[in-house]
Parts: structure tokens; C-alpha cells; sequence
């Protein structure tokens, strides 16, 4: 049995006195690819927000390989994920820029070899190699979104957290986001999305609850 990388017990979370999770629990083992799936509004982001420790939780709890999430300990448990937004904010610069910037911090300067991976990512990820010059503002959408996905997958940390990784993209390039995925060996995959083929090869599919909250997402 797989260890547990991700124990989400009774989360509960409310904004301005109404339910947007009610006391849902997700178990996710090491090297595991699990897609939580909902309508629009339904507290997606807003799971993924308290897993970042972005939002705390009204009840329930959140455990990281065993490491409870709460304030003394979310600096530190940031540090072991990485998260692509659905409209992923990157900053400025070229795209090679952008993808170098994380290893000037201490943290991840022994890493700075997987900068290494770049041409082949972008090849997997059906991008021309010469975007790597252009400046991120001129990127579409999707171009975006597999430039944030491969800023993820350089830093090479054990949980990855999906916020609707294919929302913008047209099939082909979806398909290539898919196949990339499903060839990590090592990482541990949360996604949250609105159909099953948001992550049509993950491992397992789970649902929020409908009516678990209202409608609305805490931004």
C-alpha cells in the first residue's frame, strides 16, 4: 500500500455565512493522480487554496506527508508544491526568463540543472522551441498555461496541484499535457476540474458532493 501523501479530513469552509466545502475528505497516496471534479463554483479552487494554505479552513484538516497544514508549518510545506493556476500569472520577462527565475532563490539553486529539460518539455508539450524568447504578455491562454506546467515540473516537488490544466487548450495540446502527466514517475497529482476529462488518465476520480456547498468560490 502506498503511503499517504495528502489527507484532506472534514475540510469545511464558509464565506459570508454560507457553505462552499462541507466536511469533505480526500486520501491521496504517494505517486497517486487523483481528479476532484465539479461544477463551476462548486469550491474547486477553493480546495486547492486551502491545500496552498492560502485559506484556512472553518473545520476539518489538511495533513502533507503526515505534516499537519496551518500557519507555523505552511512556508515550509509550500516548499514540497508546486501549482498551475487556471489563468496562470507568471510576471514579465521572456519565457526563458520566467522558467530561470525560480532557481536564483536558494531554495532551488541545486535544481538549476533542470533547466536542462526545457527544450524537451516544450517539445512534449507540442510548443516551438523559439517561444522560449518571446515575452510572456504575447503568449495565448494555453501557450500560458504549459509554460506555468513546465515551471511545475522543473522544480520537481512531490505534490502537484491542477486547477482545470487543459481549460485552454485545443485538443492536440490537451492530449500533450495528458501523455506528459501520465509519464511522471515520482509525483503526486491533485487536479480539480469539471468533467473527467479534465485528467482522463488519472488514477482515480472523486466528486464534491453536490450541494456539499453553495454556489461561489473564494478568491
Amino acid at each position: 500500500m502506498k503511503d499517504v501523501m495528502l489527507q484532506i479530513s472534514a475540510l469545511t469552509v464558509h464565506a459570508g455565512g454560507k457553505p462552499i466545502l462541507q466536511n469533505f475528505s480526500l486520501e491521496v497516496g504517494e505517486g497517486e493522480q487523483v481528479l476532484v471534479t465539479a461544477p463551476s463554483g462548486m469550491g474547486k479552487s477553493t480546495l486547492l487554496r486551502c491545500v496552498l494554505g492560502f485559506l484556512t479552513p472553518q473545520g476539518g484538516s489538511i495533513a502533507l506527508q503526515g505534516e499537519p497544514v496551518n500557519d507555523q508549518s505552511i512556508w515550509a510545506l509550500r516548499r514540497q508544491m508546486s501549482y498551475v493556476a487556471q489563468e496562470p500569472v507568471l510576471g514579465n520577462g521572456t519565457v526563458r526568463d520566467i522558467l530561470a527565475r525560480p532557481f536564483d532563490y536558494h531554495a532551488n539553486r541545486d535544481l538549476r540543472h533542470n533547466l536542462d529539460r526545457v527544450p524537451d518539455l516544450l517539445r512534449q508539450l507540442r510548443l516551438p522551441q523559439e517561444i522560449a524568447e518571446q515575452q510572456m504578455e504575447s503568449l495565448s491562454g494555453g501557450e500560458k498555461q504549459r509554460i506555468a506546467l513546465i515551471a511545475a515540473l522543473l522544480l520537481d516537488r512531490p505534490l502537484l496541484l491542477l486547477d482545470e490544466i487543459s481549460a485552454s487548450l485545443d485538443r492536440d495540446s490537451a492530449e500533450a499535457v495528458f501523455t506528459t502527466l501520465a509519464g511522471l514517475q515520482e509525483q503526486t497529482v491533485l487536479a480539480v476540474g469539471h468533467h473527467a476529462d479534465a485528467l482522463p488518465k488519472a488514477d482515480r476520480i472523486e466528486m464534491l458532493p453536490y450541494g456539499s456547498g453553495q454556489q461561489g468560490e473564494i478568491q
